[in-house]
């Protein structure tokens, strides 16, 4: 069958469910060889695939291992996915907060490439952290907290890490039908009744357009909402960071500020946006999802006591007086990954201690000689770091106007 299919989808003909499930299955039991595998992927990404084509796709890479569940939990079970950016600690406020006002958040997270590191490598900054539990310790967490946020187990979607490293070999990543299979895989496979998605758009993200952001963002919910999950879209700005923290010790921390209703005025303002809940606001202010939030990290053996900033410091000082007109995500991220706070491939370590500060962002008044940015650092590759920190600032007469939630993409009525 795998000749038909690649035959059917190289002249861009539609592929029925049936051959869908088949290569799928294929790809996981190993009858679908990868070059067969890969000719495929590069036929969806010069085709493409319908909406019934990406739903079924996403049900079949899902169905490639057992779905959980959550037996004895009353839902509704939410979650969020993030496209990623420079600054971006929102999962770390949203499943607590998401949590206290009654829902359950089974939080199945990555790691970060690049940048700094993803939502597990932040969380892994606090000693102690787990982020491997088995499906016995997923359900144990959620029970007697409420979210917990994990890594993905090996039966999880197995067709998505088979699909995900063909893709990078073969220059396939940057495919929408693809891009939403791989993510949506693995929130359905959580047993979720909502999803809430975040695309981000800007020189920090993976979209870099306002155009691209919304095409991505409206596949995502038409096929998570085609497969059953209640599913929405913001479309947020990355041109400059999320909150003033870039570094993985260091955001948990500004999490914590925003869970004790304090912390940067973007961070709590998209936290709030994607909750969606009219309570979300009092009782962020009444410091009862922080309270959620150390039981979780308890529960994940987390040690939040134990949790450090590093102790040696750069600071990049404003060399006029003015109004900052550029505060570029891309530079800032660059200037965090090189002394240690992302990684280039899976392997790699990450710093947990090093990372950026940002002091003042764009619209912001500056004088000669005030601090713009921190650079927390431990001597690794420093001079380089400087210069991308240098980069990411310009100071001028007047900043442009910018909104944080640029749009949003529901599902059709009906």
């Amino acid at each position: 069958m795998i000749d038909e299919i690649l035959l059917r989808k190289r002249d861009g003909l539609t592929l029925s469910p049936a051959q869908i499930r088949s290569f799928v299955a294929g790809v996981v039991d190993g009858t679908v060889t990868r070059p067969q595998a890969a000719a495929l992927l590069a036929f969806i990404f010069v085709r493409g695939l319908n909406d019934e084509e990406s739903v079924t796709l996403t049900e079949a890479m899902t169905d490639s291992g057992p779905r959980l569940s959550w037996p004895g939990i009353e839902g509704p079970f939410v979650d969020k996915h993030s496209t990623g950016g420079v600054g971006d600690k929102v999962s770390l406020v949203l499943a607590p907060l998401w949590a206290e006002l009654g829902m359950r958040v089974p939080m199945i997270s990555g790691r970060g490439l690049g940048h700094t590191g993803g939502t597990l490598d932040k969380l892994e900054a606090i000693p102690g952290y787990r982020c491997d539990l088995d499906d016995a310790s997923l359900h144990r967490v959620l029970r007697e907290v409420g979210c917990f946020i994990s890594g993905q187990t090996a039966a999880l979607a197995p067709a998505d890490r088979i699909l995900y490293a063909l893709r990078n070999e073969t220059q396939t990543v940057a495919c929408i039908p693809l891009i939403v299979a791989s993510i949506l895989s693995k929130k359905l496979a959580e047993g979720l009744d909502k999803l809430v998605l975040d695309v981000k758009v800007g020189t920090g993200a993976f979209m870099q357009t306002p155009e691209d952001a919304r095409r991505l963002a409206e596949a995502m919910v038409r096929v998570g909402n085609g497969a059953g999950v209640k599913t929405r879209a913001l479309l947020t700005d990355m041109s400059q960071p999320l909150g003033e923290a870039c570094g993985n010790a260091l955001e948990v921390m500004e999490a914590i500020d925003c869970l004790q209703g304090k912390g940067p005025a973007d961070l709590r303002k998209l936290t709030l946006e994607l909750c969606g809940h009219p309570d979300a606001e009092r009782v962020l202010d009444s410091g009862a999802a922080f309270e959620r939030f150390a039981r979780m990290a308890r529960a994940q053996g987390g040690q939040l006591s134990a949790l450090q900033a590093p102790a040696e410091r750069w600071e990049l000082l404003a060399t006029e007086s003015g109004i900052v007109t550029r505060c570029d995500a891309w530079n800032v991220g660059r200037a965090a990954f090189v002394v240690g706070a992302g990684r280039l491939s899976a392997e790699d370590p990450v710093d947990p201690a090093v990372g950026v500060m940002v002091h003042k962002k764009r619209g912001d008044s500056v004088q000669k000689g005030e601090v713009l940015a921190t650079l927390w650092h431990h001597d690794l590759a420093l001079e380089r770091a400087q210069a991308e920190l240098r980069t990411a600032f310009a100071i001028g007469a007047e900043a442009p106007a910018a909104a944080l939630v640029l749009g949003t993409v529901e599902a059709p009525a009906g």
